[in-house]
């Protein structure tokens, strides 16, 4: 019952219950003042809807990639440890548990980085970028010192390369939002439109009771404001608020590593 009411109050909050409560007041203001209109409610699905769903559709096709990026990102480096714990010679045990806890260190930091504010994205970034440099040598030590092959430094060094590119897939998602502009102008119209539609709502309820005038607007602004709730949560999937966000977690990804 908890998670459901959880659930609830995270699509409908207090700006849910402002926004309802101005139109409600707005529509019993034209009810009591006959000030009726019938309005075209098209305008409401090109002014605010279409834009909406075009937001949270590109805000859940960011979070999809995301959830690949970072399963590349684990897979990539469990793949580099299994490389360097398996195909070296004996006696190499303090050099795979310092592979191992480099590639533990680069799932911590990128887990940091998410997690954190975009303000402090560049400091955070310089010490996951280190991790990987540290990990670029280790596996050249493994090459130079405990007979890792050519053939099989190139596999770890295309591992790296993924892990990498999947980071930096995850930090521009971090940093980068669907376009500021469109959510801007759904937002406007999502607090106006139904103060502004109060007199439609005062139109369609004139020949029903009290209840009636006010279940139109109640349902309109719920349903517009908790399309922009959803995509607010979505817009951001690392900052562990809305339920579908990303969980990243360094201390279950190192105990899948076996020493």
């Amino acid at each position: 019952m908890h998670e459901i009411a959880r659930s609830i109050f995270l699509i409908i909050n207090k700006k849910t219950l402002l926004i309802t409560f101005l139109s409600v007041t707005a529509t019993f203001i034209c009810h009591t003042f006959n000030l009726q209109a019938d309005l075209p409610i098209t305008f409401v699905m090109s002014a605010v809807v279409f834009p909406i769903v075009f937001s949270i559709n590109a805000a859940y096709v960011r979070r999809e990639t995301a959830l690949d990026r970072y399963g590349s990102l684990k897979a990539s480096g469990q793949a580099i440890y299994f490389l360097t714990r398996d195909w070296t010679l004996a006696g190499n045990k303090s050099w795979v548990t310092e592979v191992r806890e480099c590639l533990g260190e680069i799932i911590l930091k990128t887990q940091d980085l998410l997690m954190d504010e975009s303000q402090s994205l560049r400091m955070r970034e310089v010490a996951v970028y280190e991790n990987f440099s540290r990990l670029s040598a280790l596996i050249a030590q493994g090459s130079s010192k405990y007979e890792l092959r050519a053939n099989e430094v190139s596999l770890c060094n295309s591992h790296l390369k993924e892990m990498l590119f999947s980071f930096e897939t995850l930090k521009h998602i971090f940093q980068y939002r669907t376009p500021t502009t469109l959510r801007t102008f759904s937002r406007i119209f999502i607090i106006s439109l139904p103060i502004l539609y109060s007199p439609y709502f005062a139109f369609i309820s004139a020949d029903y009771g009290g209840a009636l005038t006010i279940m139109m607007p109640t349902l309109f602004t719920i349903t517009l404001s908790s399309l922009d709730n959803i995509q607010m949560h979505l817009e951001n999937p690392f900052d562990q608020v809305g339920e579908d966000d990303i969980s990243i977690n360094a201390d279950k990804f190192l105990l899948r590593l076996e020493p």
